[in-house]
């Protein structure tokens, strides 16, 4: 498998903060009382509505992914990190978008930039190759990891799209 080694210290950064967020223990640097004290923190932190909006597309094997990241407030977030998993495994190579990294044989994570109040991160496009052409494929987006902000509706960052391999784009 390859490594992608594009600004892979930001996005460890990011994946470290959003375990420890999620209270994940066993990954280095990440301490079970970290973990608790970040997910205290998540708890007290700011309040952010974030959303997603874009389309998915597959045509033979190739799966297209178009994100935009969104905050509805009331606080701003420097950062968030968005999470795309699929049904199906993705090619051993991957070329990613920068800010992306390879979570898993079905998972990529993009940091979303800064998200102001009632405004838009940077938008995101992946271009992700399956392992085997398949007729069809699960596509769950979802936050990962969101500043430390807490967000009451999820409805809007957790989306699951059956994209079927027609080369149709379908919303979300």
């Amino acid at each position: 498998m390859e490594v992608v080694a594009v600004r892979r210290g930001a996005v460890r950064s990011v994946v470290v903060a959003g375990l420890l967020v999620l209270g994940v223990t066993g990954v280095s640097g990440v301490s079970a009382v970290s973990a608790t004290e970040a997910g205290a923190a998540a708890r007290r932190g700011p309040e952010a509505d974030v959303a997603y909006h874009g389309r998915v597309s597959l045509s033979q094997g190739r799966l297209r992914v178009w994100v935009v990241p969104q905050n509805e407030g009331p606080a701003a977030l420097p950062n968030a990190t968005l999470r795309v998993r699929l049904s199906a495994d993705l090619a051993d190579r991957q070329e990613l978008a920068q800010g992306c990294a390879r979570a898993g044989l079905r998972e990529v994570v993009c940091e979303t930039g800064a998200l102001p109040l009632h405004g838009r991160g940077r938008h995101i496009g992946l271009l992700l190759e399956l392992k085997e052409p398949v007729p069809e494929v699960v596509v769950r987006i979802d936050t990962w990891w969101n500043g430390g902000a807490s967000d009451r509706d999820v409805s809007n960052n957790q989306h699951a799209v059956l994209a079927l391999d027609t080369g149709d784009s379908y919303a979300f």
